[in-house]
């Protein structure tokens, strides 16, 4: 009976140690495959990396805590107030996680906006971020890498930004810019408005490949 109750005691220190050991095998092999499923997480255009850098929360998390305040009975406008006043999330980041949480819930198709779809590029190019913006801004030198392209600019901020309308139908083209160098920057486009998510693909291919072009004729000149 002694050796029995000495056995008995020292399960829980047992049990114990074992809780406290790795896992390994089929188990680690599934932890490891959620922690990486999790990392991987790219809802509205955004990895799960940068969205715990500027909000402090994974995508995972965000939608664990999304779930929980009742956002899947939100509309957008609700969902953009709570991260704002409750979170204290930045509204442009506020828009983008509420955007991510639609989609990731079957909310909202990907590429999908609250004013329709939206198709994005953007190319990096090893030129003065003047020389970039004025292949936008000029007409005739846009005309060199987008001839007949149907826009019309509404608003220009020299070197940062330009809006513009396509007058083929009611959909706007925002192009920014970015120095990443003295002799490097980026621009992205984002053409907002579109009716569909079909007309969202066309676009995305009609501007990837434009922007081919262009990076193409400015690298040549320089």
């Amino acid at each position: 009976m002694a050796g029995a109750r000495s056995a008995g005691a020292r399960r829980p220190a047992v049990r114990k140690a074992l809780a406290k050991r790795p896992a390994t095998g089929r188990a680690a092999t599934a932890g490891a495959r959620r922690k990486a499923a999790s990392e991987n997480l790219r809802f509205a255009g955004v990895g799960s990396a940068a969205v715990q850098r500027a909000t402090g929360r994974a995508w995972n998390e965000w939608l664990t805590v999304l779930d929980r305040a009742g956002a899947r009975l939100m509309p957008h406008k609700d969902i953009a107030r709570l991260l704002s006043r409750k979170f204290a999330v930045p509204d442009w980041w506020g828009q983008m996680v509420t955007v991510g949480y639609e989609q990731a819930r079957g909310l909202r198709a990907v590429n999908q906006r609250s004013d329709g779809f939206a198709a994005n590029a953007s190319r990096t190019v090893d030129i003065s971020i003047a020389r970039l913006y004025e292949a936008w801004s000029d007409p005739s030198a846009r005309a060199r890498w987008l001839p007949d392209a149907p826009l019309e600019v509404r608003r220009s901020t020299g070197g940062k930004s330009i809006r513009m309308a396509w007058m083929a139908g009611a959909s706007s083209v925002n192009v920014s810019f970015h120095a990443k160098g003295a002799q490097k920057c980026q621009v992205a486009v984002e053409h907002s408005k579109l009716a569909s998510a079909t007309a969202a693909r066309r676009q995305k291919a009609y501007w990837s490949n434009a922007l081919d072009r262009l990076k193409a004729l400015l690298e040549a000149g320089r």
